[in-house]
């Protein structure tokens, strides 16, 4: 286990003033709105290295998922905290490596004509837990459970419901140690930092 860096204890702090913003934002204002969202990810981790050969394999892509929750306090300028569950999954030459997560994004938007609008901002991420499919190999520890990475995107709101499409991109390197069948550490490590394309259906309640 290794100690927590100055770093992620701020990213925890970071995690928790997202979720509290979430959960306080309805009691002060009265131009705010709420529901649930879900959708599809697009996504790749980064590069697997292999520290002896200097060799790394860019992953192909693959399809994910998220649902979670979200807030909206304003209209045609607005800030929006979500709370989402979200899996990947990346392949590689020698394996996948799957990765189950809590992200915490917090996006200002700018309405820009009609239902159109643009927005951005950071995300904050809590690997929740990790698998991988890499023969003979085990996860044996991600440098950070806690991580930031930034949104930008395109939305259409209409009354009811609304689409958004994302990039998400994580902003410092992430990585992931192994383990091979004898339990011993090796090598071979991988970049966790997102790099996806994520499509959401947004319901308000």
């Amino acid at each position: 286990m290794y100690n927590k860096s100055k770093s992620e204890i701020l990213m925890k702090k970071l995690f928790l003033v997202i979720v509290l913003t979430f959960m306080c934002s309805f009691l002060f204002s009265q131009n705010s709105s709420w529901g649930i969202k879900g959708g599809l990810n697009y996504n790749a981790n980064g590069n697997y290295f292999e520290s002896v050969s200097n060799n790394y394999e860019n992953p192909d892509r693959n399809i994910g998922y998220h649902f979670g929750v979200f807030g909206k306090i304003g209209r045609d300028l607005y800030i929006k905290p979500e709370l989402v569950y979200t899996s990947t999954k990346s392949d590689y030459d020698s394996g996948d490596f799957d990765m189950k997560k809590l992200d915490a994004p917090l996006l200002v938007g700018v309405k820009l004509i009609g239902p159109l609008s643009v927005f951005g901002g950071p995300s904050f991420q809590y690997i929740l837990d990790t698998d991988t499919g890499i023969s003979g190999l085990s996860i044996n520890n991600v440098e950070n459970d806690f991580s930031i990475g930034l949104n930008f995107g395109l939305a259409i709101n209409f009354e009811k419901f609304g689409l958004d499409l994302r990039y998400e991109r994580g902003f410092s390197d992430n990585e992931a140690t192994f383990l091979d069948n004898n339990g011993l550490v090796i090598n071979d490590r991988l970049d966790t930092r997102p790099d996806q394309l994520i499509l959401s259906l947004s319901i308000n309640l």
